[in-house]
């Protein structure tokens, strides 16, 4: 039997490793993502499979069993074979978080004691797979990492469960329907129904605007009136426009010249957000394709895509020059001028940052060093959705090489019988790094400043003529597509009011994590609390009607500032500001705070589920085909047994 093995992620990780170095670590054996669940409640504590609103905290920690489905069993026993003769196991499960628990809670559960490396790529082309295996580290390097996602997934099973018991049990009152409470899950739902809600409840105010066109010995421009407040009396606009009626006056002008970096890289959540508003993308798809991009066959010509930082590694900054080089070959990208030599950034407003990433476990999406030699022949392999998500991810790529967008700020005013009157505009001096993006004009940019002034000089004579009232209404705030909301589950410091508590949160990540949002949105939408209406993300009356109940039982249990709080505390596990135990311990004790916030309102006689027999007498009905679905994937995902009279 060989002394060494090699485990990877999944099949296709392990033919791509193969491919890369043989057998000359040994047998390369693939998981099949987790081989092991947690233990059920009641598997720890018998009488816990009584449900009732209680914290299903064991002593120590939850320990796992195999999991079952798919090829799982067979997969797990010729790992299991192989570690009883394996004096060193290689991990090469993906870079992150969940990567390093997938291999290593094997390790655990069959107390494996040989020595273990670590085999971290975020590339799966040979070369760096090679690369890869030739600069591993001791397994025990990672510890911080391991105990990052082991606090996350123990926390995630006793807050979830306990609370979905505590709620099913004191807010259902007999309604036979199973309320499922989720850590991220819940709060994500909270923030699309307060939007629906602000929505709905919004009453329009009618308000007037002027606009008169200016003209000068240069040309003609418009001018608009700058009201300190909004003019809601059409008397006070007609004023303004009896005032302006031809109205001469000498124009005060400032020129300024500015100048604006390029964006930053990308990582998952704004690839999600940028080919949701282009392409109409789903979440979920723009994972899908860039995946695809990553580890598909013939492909790998991204870096891996599951990123959750924008920044580079200093040491990145030596590949520049190659992949600037291999990118230029093609078409597309040949005729965009990056400067020679490239601008290199530094810092927290530059490019390659190395504490940016302090935390994280891989850097920005970048077009992959070891393949970009061969992207003339791997573009025509390509889908046309994966041709276009490649070009946003080498178009920021370029960009952010490039030199600043150089332009003059022009803001004129004019003093009309005491009304003031503006027009702002830009002339770019130097394109920089907006030369990347070929479509882009000066009159993309959005406001005042979207005009093009002719020349201007300080103190010329303006004249003001066809003075108009514009009808204007305030507006209620957009609703969410999948791309806004994976945004706002990551600044989710933005629905904090504490301003302390806000400036910490802004460092942290939000949220989920940027390879599960989208797969909560969607198990939002399949449990038939969120719809698709068109592009945006709207709740259905059911997902209203949980909001409701659960925000009036307990505002924590939908407050996104009280998830953020403790992904901050379970992310610090990683930098090691925070045990593992310490995390685990914080989230307990809000989920027990919970818990007896919502026993005591059972004792006052607080809110029951829409449905459920209430104070004003209303019939029980049966459970909703939404609720029905949600408890039969509880069932099935976590053999949770809902209550007998369910």
């Amino acid at each position: 039997m060989a002394d060494q093995i090699v485990i990877s992620e999944k099949t296709s990780q392990a033919k791509d490793v193969r491919a890369a170095i043989g057998s000359r670590y040994g047998d390369v054996l693939p998981a099949e993502g987790h081989l092991f669940d947690l233990l059920e409640p009641e598997d720890v504590v018998p009488a816990w499979k009584r449900w009732s609103p209680i914290l299903l905290r064991p002593e120590g920690l939850y320990g796992t069993r195999p999991a079952e489905g798919g090829n799982k069993a067979a997969k797990l026993k010729v790992i299991r074979e192989a570690l009883r003769t394996a004096k060193r196991v290689w991990l090469a499960t993906d870079c992150d978080r969940e990567g390093q628990l997938i291999g290593q809670e094997i390790l655990e559960h069959y107390e494996y004691r040989g020595e273990v490396m670590r085999v971290l790529f975020t590339a799966q082309d040979s070369q760096t797979i090679r690369d890869a295996f030739g600069r591993a580290k001791p397994n025990i390097e990672y510890s911080r990492l391991y105990a990052a996602a082991v606090a996350r997934r123990q926390a995630d099973q006793i807050y979830n469960l306990s609370l979905t018991r505590t709620a099913t049990v004191i807010l259902g009152q007999g309604a036979r329907r199973v309320i499922g409470v989720g850590r991220v899950k819940t709060p994500t739902l909270a923030i699309v129904c307060k939007r629906e809600l602000e929505i709905r409840n919004f009453a329009p105010i009618a308000y007037f605007e002027i606009v008169a066109t200016a003209k000068v010995a240069g040309g003609q421009f418009q001018m608009r009136h700058a009201q300190q407040d909004r003019i809601v009396k059409r008397e006070i606009a007609q004023d303004v426009v009896k005032a302006a009626e031809g109205f001469e006056g000498a124009l005060a002008v400032r020129d300024e010249d500015k100048r604006q970096g390029p964006p930053k890289l990308h990582d998952l959540p704004s690839l999600q957000k940028l080919c949701g508003s282009r392409f109409g993308w789903s979440a979920s798809k723009t994972l899908e394709v860039a995946q695809e991009l990553y580890d598909g066959q013939g492909k790998k010509i991204v870096t891996y895509p599951r990123a959750e930082v924008r920044y580079l590694p200093q040491s990145l900054i030596s590949d520049v020059p190659r992949i600037i080089a291999g990118l230029r070959v093609g078409q597309s990208f040949g005729a965009i001028p990056v400067s020679e030599p490239p601008v290199i950034r530094r810092g927290a407003s530059g490019t390659f940052y190395d504490k940016g990433l302090e935390g994280a476990s891989h850097h920005a999406v970048i077009p992959n060093v070891n393949t970009i030699d061969k992207l003339p022949e791997v573009w025509p392999r390509l889908s046309s959705d994966e041709k276009k998500l490649f070009d946003v991810i080498a178009r920021a790529y370029m960009a952010a090489l490039m030199p600043d967008f150089r332009y003059r700020q022009t803001t004129a005013t004019l003093d009309v019988r005491g009304f003031e009157f503006r027009a702002a505009g830009r002339q770019p001096i130097d394109l920089g790094w907006r030369a990347a993006f070929p479509e882009w004009q000066p009159a993309d940019e959005k406001g005042d400043e979207a005009q093009l002034l002719p020349p201007l000089r300080n103190g010329e004579t303006a004249l003001l003529q066809d003075p108009k009232i514009e009808n204007k209404e305030t507006r209620p705030p957009p609703r969410y597509n999948e791309g806004t909301l994976i945004e706002a589950m990551q600044n989710a410091w933005r629905f904090v009011d504490d301003e302390v508590l806000r400036d910490r949160l802004k460092e942290a990540k939000g949220i989920g994590t940027p390879a599960t949002r989208a797969e909560i949105i969607g198990g939002l939408k399949k449990q038939g609390f969120l719809i698709a209406q068109g592009k945006n993300i709207v709740p259905t009356e059911t997902g209203l009607s949980l909001f409701g109940v659960l925000k009036q039982a307990d505002p924590a249990l939908v407050d996104p500032g009280v998830t953020a709080q403790l992904e901050c505390l379970l992310d610090d596990v990683v930098v090691g500001k925070q045990e593992m135990v310490g995390a685990i311990d914080a989230v307990c004790d809000v989920a027990e705070r919970i818990i007896n916030k919502l026993k005591e309102g059972a004792t006052a006689g607080g809110p029951s589920l829409l449905g459920g027999a209430g104070d004003n007498g209303t019939e029980t009905y049966p459970p909703t085909p939404a609720m029905k679905r949600f408890a039969d994937s509880l069932v099935r995902q976590k053999r949770i047994k809902p209550p007998p009279s369910y």
